[in-house]
Formats: structure tokens, C-alpha cells, sequence
């Protein structure tokens, strides 16, 4: 099943659990009148929200291309993610908001043994759907899908903490204990979505990823064949689950075109064994010059005019560059 349908079918079972979680927390809020079970709840509000938008959006990421979007319609998924990234921040205001008001003005808890039971379901359904979601996002390059699985395991540990705060009250009779938990939690809710709207920008505004960089530089080195005698102008951009990956690879001069094509799709094999079909690929081949041959690993070269003097390992800094291979510097080695 194509990547982009195995995504949106995932975020449908999401936005679904949402909802049912959310009614019941609401029923656990009902029956303790916690004013952290409340906060609990009023998070799932945004889970729901932001579950319907991450299923819109993810409907539109799966959209065929067009002539207006000619990279598809990947980036509504750094759109979204960046718009719960922001109710979840506001979410956390609202919670702190609301037990503030509740130290103020405290009131009686009730029925704390069923509000507990019924919110430690809740926990364990958040974590396993959250843990699915971010490996399936991780999997399919979807932004999306990470950013909603993080939410509901960011969920799950806030849930565990009230239901700590819960136990202490059971044990402790201490009310003020159900306001400060619901505080604490906050905090650490609005740094996540903080941190989830600071990923989405930087995807929005093709922020390179040091990471993926360097998952690429170290399987170019470890797979790199005696006729890839330079690699520059590397450039990887994502929109959804696609990579767009362009770059110059300089081959040597008297190889033929079909030749240097091969080069390339054994490049282009080679990086979608590694990162999967929804790569689309761009190489520019360029001849090699007499100022390569100091680092061409290619030993029974016939027309070799200088000595071989080292290997040079591609790293995020070299392949990076952008090199313009007409002005007889040496690749690899600026």
C-alpha cells in the first residue's frame, strides 16, 4: 500500500480514539470533579482537533500532483503539525489557568477509585496508539504522524501523573495536591508543543536535517564505488513523505553517456534500498579533472596525469557545498 494511504488510514483510527478518549475523561471528570482529570480532558479536546486537521491534511498530502503543485502537496503536513503544535501550547495555558483557579477556590473530589480506573485506560490506549503512530511516521517520513503519536504519548505521561496525584489525595486527603500536579504537567505540555511547532517551521522552511544528512553520508562512504570520484551540491528537501535529493557527482571525463547513467542508477539504487521508493532522485554528472586525480580511487586509470595522494571522506560540510565544477579546484577538499 502506498505510504501516503497507509498514513491517512492510521490517522482515521487516531482521530477516532480521540474521540472516545475524550468521552472518557469527561465521564471521569463527571464522576471525581478533579480539576486535573478536567485538564486532562480539556487536552483531548485538542487531540481531537488536531487529529481532524493531521487527517486533513494528511487528505491532502496523499493528492496527486497538478500543475499548480508540481512537488505534490507534502508540506500541509508541516502546516498541521505546526497548528497543534500551537493548541497544544494553548492547551497547557489553559490547564495552569484552570487550577489556579482551582487552589483559589477549592472544592470536594468524589468517587476518585472509578475517576482512577477510568483514566488509566485511557493512559495505556494513549501510549500504544502514540507509539504506533510515531513509528509509522518515522517509517514514511510523514511529519504528521509523528507529531500527533508524540502528542498522545505526551498525553500518556501527563495522564500518569494525575493519576499519581490522584493516589496521593486517595491516601493523603491533601486537595491542593489534584491543582499543582495539573500545573507541573502543563509546563511540560506547552514545552512539547513548543518544541513540535519549532520542528514544523523548520521543515517549512527546508531547515536541512543534520540527521538525514548524515544517515546519507555514511551510507554514500560505505557504498562508494571507484568511479564516484566527487559528490557536491547535495541537497535534500521534504515535502510529506517525499525526499527530494539532487546533487553533482563527478564520474570520470571519458566514460560515455550511458556509462555515467549507469553510475547514477547504481547511485539511485542505492538510496532508495536505504530510504525507500518516495525518493525522487536529481544527478548532475560532471566530468572529472586533471586536479582529481589526487583523490580518484580508481587505481588502473589509463590516462592518471598526477599521483593518487589520499582518500577523502564525504562529510555533511564537503558533499554539502556548492562547487562549481568549472573553476579547477579540487573536489572534495574545500
Amino acid at each position: 500500500m502506498h505510504t501516503a494511504r497507509i498514513n491517512l488510514r492510521l490517522q482515521k483510527i487516531v482521530t477516532l480514539v480521540a474521540v472516545i478518549l475524550f468521552l472518557v475523561k469527561i465521564v471521569a471528570w463527571y464522576l471525581t470533579q478533579s480539576v486535573s482529570v478536567l485538564s486532562d480532558a480539556l487536552e483531548s479536546i485538542v487531540n481531537v482537533i488536531a487529529g481532524f486537521i493531521s487527517l486533513y491534511s494528511l487528505y491532502i498530502a496523499a493528492m496527486p500532483r497538478d500543475a499548480n503543485h508540481p512537488y505534490g502537496h507534502g508540506k500541509a503536513e508541516f502546516l498541521s503539525a505546526a497548528v497543534e503544535g500551537s493548541l497544544i501550547s494553548v492547551a497547557g495555558l489553559i490547564i495552569i489557568y484552570t487550577s489556579i483557579n482551582g487552589l483559589i477556590h477549592p472544592h470536594p473530589l468524589r468517587q476518585l477509585d472509578d475517576g482512577i480506573v477510568l483514566i488509566s485506560i485511557t493512559a495505556i490506549i494513549n501510549y500504544v496508539t502514540g507509539y504506533f503512530c510515531v513509528r509509522t511516521g518515522k517509517k514514511n517520513h510523514s511529519l504528521a504522524l509523528i507529531a500527533s503519536g508524540k502528542h498522545l504519548q505526551t498525553d500518556t505521561w501527563s495522564t500518569l501523573g494525575i493519576i499519581a496525584g490522584l493516589m496521593l489525595i486517595r491516601f493523603t486527603g491533601f486537595r491542593w495536591i489534584d491543582n499543582a500536579v495539573a500545573i507541573l504537567l502543563a509546563c511540560y505540555i506547552i514545552y512539547t508543543g513548543l518544541h513540535i511547532v519549532r520542528r514544523s517551521i523548520a521543515d517549512i522552511m527546508d531547515e536541512a536535517d543534520r540527521a538525514l544528512l548524515q544517515k546519507m553520508v555514511g551510507l554514500l562512504n560505505a557504498n562508494r564505488r571507484v568511479n564516484w570520484i566527487d559528490l557536491h551540491n547535495l541537497r535534500i528537501i521534504k515535502y510529506g513523505t517525499v525526499l527530494h535529493m539532487d546533487c553533482h557527482l563527478t564520474v570520470p571525463w571519458y566514460l560515455n553517456v550511458k556509462e555515467a547513467h549507469t553510475e547514477i542508477d547504481l547511485l539511485s539504487r542505492l538510496i532508495k534500498n536505504e530510504f525507500g521508493e518516495s525518493v525522487e532522485l536529481f544527478v548532475h554528472a560532471d566530468p572529472c579533472l586533471e586536479s582529481s586525480c589526487a583523490i580518484c580511487l580508481k587505481m588502473d586509470c589509463a590516462v592518471r596525469v598526477h599521483a593518487f595522494e589520499k582518500r577523502v571522506e564525504w562529510t555533511i560540510e564537503n558533499i554539502s557545498r556548492n562547487t562549481r565544477h568549472t573553476n579547477g579546484d579540487t573536489p572534495g577538499t574545500q
